[in-house]
């Protein structure tokens, strides 16, 4: 079949979200650049990575309000344009997209990616839908063609919660293109970024426990009593009104700054002195990357999952212990005085765009190799929306 009447379809609830959403996003555009058809499935189309589509993906929008009422909808469109694959990702998203394969009764092959521990974080959430979903994993995973892990951690996971140890496989989230690198270069709005102003320790990611933000920010105030410094945390989430009344508690308005969502967080990344991932737990923090792919330092909790493979055990960045306010303190000094290197190169190489892409190909249409590495080549840009399939 001419590789121009392939179609390949992604499934994600939402363009809202994290490091999942923006990684389907990124995937998109790759297929699109092999000269693959691509649709790009949401169960609603908004949020702020709609902007980022690839003008060659067509989004499909189901149009409801929850993730499982998508399933018949998801169904109907499988049915309909028997996509050469379907890839989703985001563990509720994943059972729904299974449930609608059986329920089309087509051949369309279904790769589901988990993007976290799940282990823990249905242990940790308290939504009884997160907290069923190591059961709803074990029973309907096995229906998959293909189970993917972002992380060696979470693919550990896994294995452990389907019993299918020969099931899973490890493949990075694409997070490196030569658009980020190329929004790296812009100087940052923030009068933060100014010449002469005091060095930024930057976070990023969801205002929530799972981040430990209340951590970074009491280490910080240890911090601002020794060296002249300021914290920017980039994100939204529903702990951000605990979070602001930590920073007033600790008198720290004038040197804490929580800007919310920020369309271009590589410019950030990029001039700050140093980026501090204090999660609690991850998947694999495409944050931590992306802050290494702009050259800045990076110190990040000995989480499970994904930091220490990251850094590679510390080699390309500082790993300390889950909520240690002294130990990070410390890090973050050591940081800003420069004794932390910066990680190079080879650091982020894996997780670069083309790479991904030539792995994700090789399952999703059937090649047996996973590819070698290659370099990075994508575009980003607008879409067109199709809806109400």
């Amino acid at each position: 079949m001419n590789k121009e009447r392939q179609r390949l379809a992604l499934f994600v609830p939402s363009f809202n979200g994290g490091g999942a959403e923006k990684a389907m996003v990124r995937l998109a555009g790759g297929f699109a650049d092999r000269g693959y058809q691509v649709d790009f499935v949401v169960t609603r189309a908004e949020g702020p990575y709609k902007g980022e589509l690839d003008t060659r993906v067509r989004i499909v929008d189901l149009n409801t309000s929850r993730v499982v009422l998508s399933l018949p909808r998801l169904a109907r469109y499988l049915r309909v344009h028997k996509p050469l694959a379907l890839l989703s990702t985001l563990d509720y998203a994943n059972i729904v997209a299974l449930w609608a394969s059986r329920l089309a009764h087509v051949h369309t092959p279904v790769v589901v990616v988990e993007q976290n521990t799940i282990s823990i974080s249905s242990q940790q959430s308290p939504q009884w839908r997160q907290r069923v979903m190591p059961r709803l994993i074990r029973r309907f995973y096995a229906w998959a063609d293909h189970i993917v892990g972002n992380s060696g951690g979470v693919a550990d996971d896994l294995r452990q919660i389907t019993g299918l140890p020969t099931r899973v496989e490890v493949i990075y989230n694409p997070v490196v293109t030569p658009a980020l690198l190329e929004q790296a270069r812009v100087r940052p709005w923030h009068p933060w970024f100014a010449l002469g102003q005091p060095p930024i320790v930057l976070a990023a990611g969801r205002l929530t426990p799972q981040k430990d933000f209340t951590s970074l920010i009491r280490a910080f105030a240890e911090v601002r009593d020794r060296i002249p410094a300021r914290l920017i945390i980039v994100g939204e989430g529903d702990g951000r009104s605990e979070l602001e009344g930590l920073v007033r508690q600790l008198h720290l308005e004038d040197d804490v700054s929580l800007p919310g969502f920020v369309q271009n967080p590589y410019s950030y990344m990029a001039h700050s002195a140093v980026f501090v991932l204090s999660s609690r737990w991850e998947g694999l923090p495409t944050v931590l990357i992306e802050a290494m792919a702009c050259g800045t330092r990076v110190i990040a909790t000995d989480c499970p999952s994904g930091p220490r493979e990251i850094l590679s055990g510390g080699r390309y960045g500082c790993l300390i212990p889950m909520q240690n306010v002294a130990v990070l303190a410390d890090a973050i000094t050591t940081a800003l005085d420069g004794k932390t290197p910066a990680p190079p190169v080879e650091s982020w190489q894996p997780y670069a765009l083309n790479t991904v892409v030539d792995q994700y190909i090789s399952i999703l249409v059937g090649q047996q190799k996973v590819p070698q590495f290659s370099a990075a080549k994508a575009g980003i840009g607008e879409n067109h929306v199709a809806r109400g399939m």
